[in-house]
Formats: structure tokens, sequence, C-alpha cells
């Protein structure tokens, strides 16, 4: 009896071990199930609209500085000093960012007492230079007249020349160390090399310093420039030199400018083409890092044309010069896509008219359109 009851304790507990590893496993299984499984790419989606066409496209664009440099300094020591400006409470203070500068300002100084040492040792080796020069032109000068009466022979004669010919070269070589050592010294000196608002200044007094430190960024915004992308179905409309104009929202009234650039190739990721737009800005009026909107005139007139946002389109996979767009199968959270080729036509901001293969009212995928593929499964979110 008592062995009958151990069998059956047992036989219970051989059950329970199985049923929990059964679970385990199970449980593993499903972990590593959902840890294999790849997360389906969120994308957005918007539909294809009618606008009325106005024969011009507005762009966004962005104020750059018509030119920010880096400087540099080119000699190694400690920082001396630094520029001193009041502020507007009238407490004197270091240079910073926001200050405006002329050319030539001095900004910070390296410590000058290695550098002026040199030049005093150059100037020393001048002075010796044309003493020696002194000396062997005189002696030239007695060896040419002792030659000439016949009392000198022809190697005292050359040996004299050519030790006051070495000594005229000491002293060039003592003007060139001079030279380079002035240079040296005035290179201690880091200046504006024009007039220009101080971006930042990355230095303080006391710090050791060399050619790879950034002292400071300088930015001349006297003109500035309107940098916008546009696609190459509106390039043609886009010529060096053409006057137009920029608005933007933070400043009143329009500003007038010219194309000054023009980039030969699209961008690899965005397939649009960089162009500057320089406008002048002497009263300092637009600042950098300001948006701004410029119109480009098509000259194209039409009544009502159906566009796409310009994120939407995307390279054709069986034409490499054709394009296309993601299209959503059905309205879910989850959803297959597949592409649809489409002939495009003129830009209208950040839109594009298509031309051929959509209708309004259909979907098409904006953001993510890079990130998938033709029938891949895709999340659509808000």
């Amino acid at each position: 009896m008592m062995h009958s009851k151990s069998r059956i304790c047992r036989t219970s507990t051989l059950l329970l071990l199985a049923g929990c590893s059964g679970a385990i496993l199970a449980g593993t299984g499903c972990r590593n199930e959902a840890v294999g499984e790849k997360p389906l790419t969120p994308v957005r989606t918007s539909v294809v609209q009618t606008i009325p066409a106005t024969g011009s496209n507005t762009y966004s664009a962005n104020i750059q500085p018509y030119q920010q440099v880096e400087l540099a300094f080119k000699s190694n020591g400690y920082l001396q000093s630094i520029r001193q400006v009041k502020d507007a409470n009238g407490k004197v203070r270091n240079i910073d960012q926001g200050d405006w500068v002329t050319k030539g300002t001095v900004l910070a100084t390296v410590t000058q007492d290695d550098y002026q040492q040199k030049l005093q040792q150059a100037n020393a080796e001048l002075a010796r230079a044309q003493a020696n020069h002194e000396r062997a032109k005189l002696s030239f000068d007695r060896f040419a007249v002792l030659y000439k009466d016949g009392a000198a022979t022809v190697t005292d004669y050359d040996n004299s020349r050519a030790q006051m010919l070495d000594t005229q070269a000491a002293i060039e070589s003592a003007k060139a160390s001079i030279a380079e050592q002035t240079l040296a010294l005035e290179y201690c000196k880091l200046r504006a090399p024009f007039d220009g608002w101080i971006v930042k200044r990355n230095v303080d007094e006391g710090q050791l310093v060399g050619p790879a430190t950034n002292g400071f960024t300088i930015s001349d915004v006297r003109s500035v420039k309107a940098v916008f992308g546009v696609p190459d179905t509106a390039m043609e409309h886009i010529r060096l030199g053409s006057p137009e104009t920029i608005t933007t929202d933070a400043v009143a009234g329009d500003f007038a400018g010219h194309v000054t650039s023009i980039s030969p190739s699209a961008d690899p990721k965005s397939r649009v083409y960089s162009v500057e737009v320089t406008i002048p800005n002497g009263d300092n009026r637009l600042k950098a890092g300001m948006i701004a909107s410029i119109t480009i005139r098509s000259g194209k007139e039409t009544e009502r044309v159906d566009v796409i946002p310009l994120s939407a389109v995307v390279r054709s996979v069986t034409r490499p010069n054709a394009f296309a767009v993601y299209m959503p199968d059905g309205a879910s959270d989850t959803v297959r896509v597949h592409t649809q080729e489409v002939e495009l036509g003129n830009t209208y901001g950040n839109t594009i008219a298509v031309t051929q293969g959509l209708k309004p009212g259909d979907r098409v995928v904006t953001y993510g359109a890079t990130l998938i593929k033709n029938g891949e499964t895709v999340r659509v979110i808000e």
C-alpha cells in the first residue's frame, strides 16, 4: 500500500514537471517568434487634390549669410587677451556672440614673448651680417686696387670677391628671417577678415591655442542668400541673374534679389536642385536662419490641376527615368502597398501636378515612401 502511494506521488510529480516544461518551452517559442517578426514600417498618406493653377510656384527658402568663416590661430601659445567691449549696461566684457566688428579688428592675442625674442635674434643676425659685409667690401676694394696694379694675384682677388658676395647673401638671409619673424609676431593677433557679426567665440584667456584651434566664427550679412530647392521639372524656369522677390513673415515688405547660384546636380536624397538668391541687406533686417518664401513664375496658365506632395514621388523600379508613387490597398491601419507609375507636371509650392496615373481622391504614401517597397505591408499612422 505504501509502495502504491509512492508510485502515485512520483507519477504526479513527473506529470507536473512535464506540464511546466511544456509551458516554458511554449512561452519561449512565442517570445522567439515575436522577436523574429519584423515591425511594420510606419507611413502617412494623403489624397490627390485638385487646386487652381496660378502659373507660378512658391518655395520655402532659408536665409543664410553671404559668407561665414571660422577663424583659426596661426601661432602657438597661450591666449593673452580677448578684445574688450561694453555691453548695454556699460559693463566691460569679452567680445562674444552678437557683437559687430569691422575688418582688421584684433579679436584675440597670443602671448608674444617667444616671437619677439626670435625677432630680436633675427635683427642681431642682420647687424652681424652687415658688419661682416662692410669688412669684406673694404677688403675686396683693397685687393681690386692691388690686382689692378699687379700687386695681387687673381686668386686673392677672386677670394675677396667671393667673401664679399657671401656676406651680401648673409644680409639677404637675415632680412628674410626678419620678415618671417615679423609675420609670425603679427600672426599672434587674430583679426577679423571682413565686417561682420560674431557668431561664436570658442576660446578664453589663458587657453593654449594653435593652428588647429577655431577661435571665432564670423558672418557677413550685408548681403544674404535665400537658399531653396527646386525639382527638375521646374528647372527650366530658373535662370542665373534673373530678378526674384523674397518675402518673410518675420519682416514686413518685399526684398529684391537675383539668382546667383544654381546647383549643377540634384541632391541624391531629396531629388531637388539647390538655388541661391542673393539679397542686399545693408540695414540688417534679414537675419540668418529666417524662413522666407519665393515665387517663381512658370509661364503656364491652366484652370485646375491634380497635385500630390513632393515627398510622395519616388523613382520607378522598372523605368529609371520615370516616376512612381505607392498606393495603399484599402483604408485600414495595416495595408499592403503597390507602386503606380505617374506622369508629372509643374510644381506648386511643396506639391507637384500629376498629369497621368492618378485621379482626385486616390490615396498615396507621403511620409516613409523611400523606406518601403512594392507589395510590402505597412502601418498607416495619423
